[in-house]
């Protein structure tokens, strides 16, 4: 069973600032789509055969042709900030 606590545990890992009507709706929802989950957990699927895709289907690919090759001075011609030949970006905390 989902509680409010389960609800405002993943809120905080996805960095969400949500309301106390949206915690107790995030709450019944969840608490549903589990519900769910078991009631399909209850199929016989032993002798259903693994599949990654409901019809056939195969991809149609291209092959890769370099039509012209950028020099490394027209690539970093383009960037906003270079440092010792390298694009330089904001650093992430």
């Amino acid at each position: 069973m989902i509680t409010v606590k389960d609800v405002e545990h993943v809120a905080k890992l996805a960095r969400l600032e949500l309301t106390e009507d949206e915690k107790e709706l995030y709450t019944k929802q969840l608490g549903d789509v589990l519900k769910y989950v078991d009631q399909m957990n209850e199929i016989d699927t032993s002798n259903v055969k693994p599949m990654t895709q409901v019809i056939d289907f195969v991809n149609v690919m291209r092959e890769d042709k370099v039509e012209y090759e950028h020099t490394k001075e027209e690539l970093m011609a383009n960037a906003p900030d270079e440092e010792n030949g390298f694009f330089k970006v904001p650093k992430i905390n």
